[in-house]
Parts: C-alpha cells; structure tokens; sequence
C-alpha cells in the first residue's frame, strides 16, 4: 500500500546554504491492513518522509508510491486521511462545519457527510460539542477534530503525525481504539509517534529512523520476543548512529 524506493532529500540551511541531507536511500513498503509506526529522534527524517508521501515536497531522488501510484498522481488523495501533529484549521468553524468542508471537498454526497460525521464525532466524543466553534475547543479536542476529518471520506490509507500529542490518558485510549478499528477494517496505517508504549501497543511493524536513515525495521512481536522492549531497540539504534558520526 505505501512504498518508498531509494528516496533521498536534501535541504539548504543557513546562511552559507549548507546543504543537510533529510533522507538518504530510504527503501521502505508496508502492506495493505497494517499499523506501521514510525520511530525517530527530533530531526531524523519522519516529517521530510511523510511530506514526501503526501506531495507536500519533492524528493531529490527515488519514488514514493500509494496503492501502487505516484504520490504526485492527484488520484492518490481520495485514498487517504491525514492528521498533522499540530492541526490548525479556521477558528470560527464549528466541528460539524469542518467535516462538511472535508466531505464536500472529497465529493461525498450530502447524506453520506451527515451520516459518516455524527459516526465520527460520536467516536471522538464531540457529537454534543460539534456546534461549538473550535475557538472554544482544548488542544485535545481539536486533535480530536482534525482525526475525525481524516477519516471522513473512509480512506485506505491513515497517516497520522504525532496522533497522541496533546491528549490525556482517556483521549489516547480512544485514539488507539480507533486506530485499532481501522485495522479490522483493512485500512493501513503509517504513524509517527515519540510514545512507545502506544506504538508498542498497536503497531505490526516499525521503523527506526536516525540521521535520515532507516536503522532498522521489524515486526513488533519479534523485537519483544527477543527480549527487548521498543525502547531497548530505539536507544541501541540511535547510539549506533552516533558512534559512526564520531568515526
């Protein structure tokens, strides 16, 4: 469902336009119905990946593919949802309003937007707040919103950025509940996460990524059975890295 072959991204920074390699050779593919989390330390590649996968820019080589399409196809964005880390949307819009905009926007009918948006804000537990604008809502609720916007054309593919930040603990189960649904469902899903124990609850399979490069990917039950924990297997990769940039 999702495919990355030998991508690679550089970026200009600073005065003296040094150029800061993002990615290197990053070969990845995840299959249809399954939950992919997407490890790395600040600044290791996981935003420049998922802006590549949504065409939000370009990668300097290799390809990127959904579904088996190029994601510079436009065709590709009706087969999936994505939720940023810090969603913004226009504050005087209710969550009712937001989802029709989505809806409509993804050439859903009238009657299939009202019926999919009371599903959703009864799950993300906004039914009673979605004629509230989102001025009054908390950090939570709005994360909340925008996942229920994601989700509102029924993509096959969910990706999610940091899709835990800012909730408690109640907002975190319900967010891994859904992720979990979506799984039933068929649908794939690619999230970045800083939680380990969330990505060690719901995750197949991961990806540790370090200095824009893939240290290492896995099935979930297999690095557990081994006897190390996610954190074990983050901490090893990232100071493996660091050694070698020292050499």
């Amino acid at each position: 469902m999702i495919s990355f072959a030998s991508v690679s991204k550089e970026f200009k920074e600073g005065v003296a336009a040094k150029r800061v390699r993002a990615l290197s050779n990053l070969t990845l593919e995840i299959e249809r119905g399954q939950i992919f989390g997407f490890l790395g330390p600040n600044g290791a590649g996981k935003s420049t990946t998922i802006k590549i996968l949504l065409n939000l820019i370009f990668p300097d080589s290799g390809r990127a593919t959904i579904r088996g399409m190029d994601v510079c196809d436009k065709n590709v964005r009706r087969f999936v949802g994505y939720l940023p880390e810090n969603p913004y949307f226009y504050d005087y819009l209710t969550a009712e309003e937001l989802l029709w905009f989505g809806g409509k926007s993804s050439g859903m009918a009238k009657s299939a937007i009202v019926e999919r948006s009371n599903l959703l804000l009864d799950k993300v537990q906004l039914l009673e707040s979605r004629k509230r604008p989102l001025r009054t809502y908390s950090k939570g609720m709005v994360q909340r919103a925008g996942l229920a916007l994601a989700l509102i054309h029924n993509p096959d593919v969910v990706i999610l950025d940091e899709p835990m930040s800012g909730l408690d603990p109640i907002g975190r189960k319900m967010v891994g509940d859904i992720i979990l649904e979506l799984k039933k469902e068929g649908k794939t899903v690619f999230f970045s996460s800083h939680i380990l124990s969330d990505v060690e609850r719901l995750c197949d399979r991961v990806g540790i990524i370090v200095g824009g490069q893939l240290r290492l990917t896995g099935c979930v039950a297999e690095i557990l059975k081994g006897g190390d924990t996610l954190e074990d297997a983050f901490m090893r990769e990232v100071h493996i890295a660091g050694l070698k940039e020292v050499r």
